[in-house]
């Protein structure tokens, strides 16, 4: 009778140390500087990693360790670079988060951050310091499956990353968000797939601005064998645009959304929000004498920018690879038919044979009321009235390290007067306050989050905001449009096969709501990941178990009041 267990526990050692055997370590050395690019033809300095833009993607297999040394040869600019969807299990000061895990990393300094990637999937990279990201640091993080745990297959694959391009630096863009009266920002001069499109008013511009033949902005190429399946690995990294992409005549399956099986679902259309990332499949079984569009068009917002385009070229076809397909561009569905975009949402839900069951009810609900605010006449963002701030010294080093007084002790508000408020209508006192306070959860306890839309400062005004949630992935267990009432809409959420994600959109006057378990020790940002939006105040922050958290590296430390730690 002892024999089988003890051969069961010989086969199972023996089979974790062949996966400890397979993991591998991958060493990436980054030098960030500016760099003049043309990325929609027009000449700008861009940030730059080992003078590309987007950055080199990082390539791993599930398990694997990631090392990527940084120097910052900026000159006069700090950096930090959060690694978005990895979850950073055992290593919460390496989630790149200045304000929040780290010290920026100074001008001339090296940081090597190290973590392990414990899930397949898609997942990104880009600037968490100020605005950082709009200006061009930032890449794709491709891990993959082992052979075989997939739920699908498919014959090749490409990746897509999407991005808005403005002419403007983040300088003037950040001075011009904290000025009164406001600066905005404004649309997008460019949307770019890969890195790469086109600024449509070039020829308009002085002599040498914009170059339309530069390689930089060639129109980028995916190439197919007919007959066969593609897995096409899109991200969206953008700084304001909710986009919609389409592969014209080709539908699109959707199997993984932000490193998550989802139960397949067709689309003629991908409704994607900053800081998601998906997985399609497409058939390449169209005709193959002609090239097709790849389009993303700007969704949520009026249009401003022309539609950002690719090509799909077939092997052995008779058209040349570049040659532009003989349509025009597809233009999407209409920008503000938010109920379309809604529907999406509510269909992706988790692969029948990859649900992850969410514990059934919350030992704690935060209610989370987006408005739009201001304070000494400038405009801010505001959850249930507090407009967040970031400290100096960074949360995780002031409580590891005891530093009191590094940061507002009093918690902000985790609910708002629900019961009375009209999401409809302009706030009759638009004033707010800021704080840099933080919420502390049990380490271990079961948290709902639900976030709710509501009229901006202009009448009849409500935008999509998709809220990042860094160190976890969460349940989404509902959406809704209108007003949500915590007797009633609990009722209503999907307990049975929700999809797991970091990042989830909130539509205009309507209400998410998401669970998740407390249970990474460290200090994790929420927040819109709208940079603009960030920048102005639209984010928390989460604590749990940081008493569990090992010793810090030294290289995290030295701004605030941790210089001299």
């Amino acid at each position: 009778m002892g024999r089988p267990p003890r051969l069961l526990c010989c086969l199972f050692l023996a089979l974790s140390l062949a996966a400890v055997a397979r993991a591998a370590t991958r060493h990436h050395e980054w030098e960030i500087s500016y760099q003049f690019k043309h990325s929609d033809c027009v000449r700008k300095l861009a940030v730059t990693i080992n003078g590309q833009t987007p950055g080199p993607t990082i390539r791993a297999t599930q398990g694997d360790t990631v090392v990527v040394r940084v120097n910052n040869s900026l000159l006069t600019e700090n950096v930090a670079i959060h690694w978005h969807g990895i979850r950073q299990i055992g290593t919460p000061w390496a989630d790149g988060t200045e304000g929040v895990t780290q010290c920026p990393i100074l001008p001339g300094d090296v940081f090597t951050y190290t973590f392990v990637v414990d899930r397949p999937g898609t997942y990104m990279y880009h600037a968490h310091y100020g605005m950082q990201r709009s200006a061009g640091l930032n890449g794709l993080i491709v891990v993959a499956a082992a052979p075989g745990a997939e739920p699908f297959a498919y014959d090749g694959e490409h990746s897509v990353l999407l991005n808005d391009w403005w002419h403007k630096s983040t300088y003037e863009q950040a001075t011009g968000l904290a000025s009164a009266p406001i600066v905005w920002v404004g649309e997008p001069q460019a949307l770019l797939i890969n890195g790469r499109g086109r600024f449509v008013n070039c020829s308009a511009m002085a002599a040498g601005a914009c170059n339309a033949a530069h390689p930089e902005c060639a129109t980028q190429v995916f190439a197919v064998v007919p007959g066969k399946t593609y897995r096409f690995r899109i991200a969206s990294v953008t700084s304001l645009s909710a986009l919609n992409f389409e592969i014209e005549g080709h539908q699109m399956t959707v199997v993984e959304a932000d490193g998550h099986y989802v139960k397949p679902f067709v689309v003629k259309n991908l409704n994607i929000y900053s800081g998601e990332t998906y997985s399609v499949l497409i058939k390449a079984d169209q005709d193959p004498n002609r090239n097709y569009w790849l389009a993303s068009n700007v969704v949520s917002r009026q249009p401003g920018t022309a539609t950002g385009t690719a090509i799909l070229s077939y092997y052995g076809g008779r058209s040349s690879p570049r040659r532009p397909p003989p349509t025009t561009p597809p233009t999407g569905p209409a920008w503000n038919d938010t109920m379309y975009r809604f529907r999406q949402s509510v269909a992706t839900v988790a692969h029948p044979a990859h649900v992850e069951p969410p514990p059934p009810r919350a030992d704690r609900t935060i209610l989370l009321l987006n408005t739009q605010n201001k304070i000494d006449g400038r405009i801010k963002w505001a959850l249930n009235n507090v407009s967040f701030t970031l400290p100096h010294t960074p949360y995780l080093v002031a409580m590891k390290n005891g530093l009191l007084g590094a940061f507002d002790q009093r918690p902000p508000p985790e609910t708002y007067a629900h019961q009375t408020y009209d999401i409809y209508a302009v706030q009759k006192n638009p004033n707010t306050t800021t704080s840099n306070g933080l919420y502390r959860l049990r380490f271990g306890s079961v948290v709902d989050v639900v976030l709710q839309n509501a009229n901006m400062l202009d009448a009849n005004k409500s935008e999509t905001h998709p809220w990042h949630l860094h160190g976890h992935d969460f349940w989404v267990l509902g959406y809704g449009i209108g007003r949500f009432d915590p007797a009633v809409h609990p009722a209503t959420y999907n307990l049975r096969d929700p999809i797991l994600k970091n990042t989830v959109a909130v539509h205009p006057y309507g209400w998410t709501a998401l669970r998740f378990k407390a249970d990474n020790p460290g200090v994790w940002a929420f927040h819109c990941h709208i940079e603009a939006h960030f920048f102005m105040g639209m984010g928390i922050v989460f604590e749990e178990g940081v008493e569990r958290v090992g010793q810090l590296p030294r290289e995290i430390m030295g701004c605030g009041k941790s210089n001299g730690h």
